[in-house]
């Protein structure tokens, strides 16, 4: 009898080993690629996968391009590593440092890592929190979630959606909040998922849906839709998961009750 190969253990067992060409090595470049690509990254996901496995790169990439594709594996690393421990405000502030340190910077006031931001900001259409509200706000959001609750993909889209409203920090809060997503679903047995360029304007478009008129179908169909997409790498690799075929309105009627 074949034994089971789990998403948690066979990351760790691949980086650990250094296996290449694996799942771990898949999911480092995908979710970096991805997650970078539509904040605004120039560089390729053949860029993007060839700085994973050379630490290096050709002439033609953007000093801060490289240096969060780099950040990124590292961020990527650190879920893996504490995936089973709680999320903090210490824990977020340390994702963001990861991600953002090194960048070439022009030294502005506004360009604060590893620390929520000092000014008040705007996404779009909407207000984020005022900066002195930042931190208790954060308290509050991360109090709905204790470590000990089992979440669902519900859960962990609306953690990020009110994440995203919040906005703590200057710069890289999607970032920081898809590899929220990234350990929210390793350790809680959520099938994980990354948005793509094809996505990305369904996926701020749910964001803002949700943020604004507390309609979260949007969102949640894009997540759900990326799932699968992941279902079918983990089915190449014999990753075993949960298949549970959960539409977005059966999600909202559970929580809604």
């Amino acid at each position: 009898m074949t034994e089971k190969r789990l998403l948690k253990d066979t990351l760790l067992f691949e980086r650990k080993n250094k296996i290449s060409g694996g799942i771990y090595h898949k999911m480092q470049v995908d979710f970096a690629y991805n997650s970078n690509h539509i904040e605004g990254s120039r560089l390729s996901h053949e860029q993007t996968r060839y700085i994973f496995e050379t630490h290096s790169i050709d002439g033609t990439a953007l000093v801060n391009d490289v240096f969060e594709a780099s950040n990124h594996f590292k961020c990527f690393d650190l879920v893996l590593d504490t995936v089973n421990e709680p999320l903090t405000e210490e824990y977020i502030k340390k994702l963001h440092y990861t991600l953002k340190n090194g960048l070439m910077t022009d030294n502005a006031p506004e360009a604060v890592i590893g620390d929520y931001r000092k000014y008040a900001n705007t996404v779009v259409e909407i207000e984020t929190v005022r900066p002195k509200e930042v931190h208790q706000s954060m308290i509050n959001l991360l109090k709905k979630y204790p470590a000990q609750k089992r979440l669902d993909l519900y859960d962990i889209s609306e953690f990020h959606t009110e994440f995203e409203k919040i906005h703590p920090f200057y710069d890289g809060n999607g970032r920081v909040g898809r590899l929220i997503i990234l350990k929210m679903c390793l350790a809680n047995d959520v099938v994980p998922f990354y948005i793509n360029e094809e996505n990305k304007i369904f996926y701020y478009k749910g964001l803002k849906e949700w943020q604004l008129n507390n309609k979260p179908n949007r969102l949640l169909d894009v997540f759900l839709s990326m799932q699968d997409d992941m279902k079918s790498v983990l089915d190449y690799f014999e990753i075993e998961y949960e298949n549970s075929e959960t539409t977005s309105r059966e999600l909202i009627a559970k929580h809604c009750v």
